[in-house]
């Protein structure tokens, strides 16, 4: 059996895009995931992408991690499925029903309200979420968002000065964080600017990440250091963020289709 693929990238986060809603996909395991997502042994990716029918929206997305993890929302992710519905959509996913639309500017997505209660997070016990009595060396003080998927953000005046890679997975997995988390380290260099780099969760780091984008940008939104409206950079490229306060996050950027294939599913699934 050949299982058809779409390869595909916003900002250089890229994904495996498989479509179940016409049953030519067999049940999504950790294991085929995390083979699929395998750079040197499967097709490669940051996530993989499962489209599903869905009961109350346009269609399901489920979002695995290169680890094989499944995850609660993407935002770049979101954009690519948009741009292969090719209008605008309502997306269920485990965060909730989401929206994405064509722009002038790439895909807009509606990424929902962000949640800022300890126990939202989640945290493993109750502290402030704006700025958290908590360090890891250099990084201190963070804050904690959730849009979709748990984010801590630390500003710093270098993102590129830190050992991302090392504090990154140590961050990660600390007890502080019953379901994980993604790290984001953010410079903020104008009032409608912020430089961005993110390990994300199940992933390592990556050239770019939707939520984080999201997440950070109402991080500096609430302790005042930016306006409503921001141009995240990350090294794959910018994302515009939008917080309309009591509204959702309005997410806009590119998304890129790479290539189409199929794969020998008996390479990579054992039943």
């Amino acid at each position: 059996m050949r299982v058809p693929f779409v390869k595909m990238h916003g900002l250089g986060n890229d994904f495996v895009v498989l479509d179940a809603r016409e049953g030519n996909v067999p049940p999504m395991t950790a294991t085929l995931a995390a083979a699929l997502g395998d750079r040197h042994r499967g097709i490669g990716c940051d996530q993989l992408v499962l489209l599903e029918n869905s009961e109350i929206a346009d269609l399901k997305m489920r979002i695995f991690n290169q680890d094989g993890s499944e995850v609660e929302a993407c935002g770049n992710a979101t954009r690519a499925v948009g741009l292969l519905h090719g209008s605008a959509a309502s997306i269920e996913t485990l965060a909730g029903v989401i929206y994405a639309a064509p722009t002038p500017d790439g895909i807009s997505v509606d990424m929902g309200r962000p949640r800022f209660e300890w126990d939202a997070i989640p945290l493993a016990y109750a502290m402030d979420t704006l700025t958290m009595p908590v360090g890891w060396e250099e990084l201190n003080a963070p804050t904690a968002v959730n849009v979709g998927n748990p984010h801590v953000i630390f500003f710093t005046p270098d993102t590129h000065g830190v050992e991302l890679d090392r504090l990154g997975p140590l961050i990660e997995h600390d007890p502080l964080f019953p379901e994980r988390i993604n790290v984001n380290v953010a410079t903020v260099t104008a009032r409608d600017a912020i430089t961005l780099r993110v390990w994300e969760r199940g992933a390592g780091l990556t050239l770019a990440c939707g939520t984080g984008a999201c997440a950070t940008a109402i991080g500096a939104m609430r302790r005042g250091l930016v306006d409503r409206r921001v141009t995240v950079t990350l090294p794959g490229g910018p994302l515009v963020i939008e917080w309309r306060g009591d509204e959702g996050i309005t997410m806009t950027g590119p998304a890129t289709e790479a290539f189409r294939g199929a794969f020998e599913l008996s390479a990579f699934y054992q039943g």
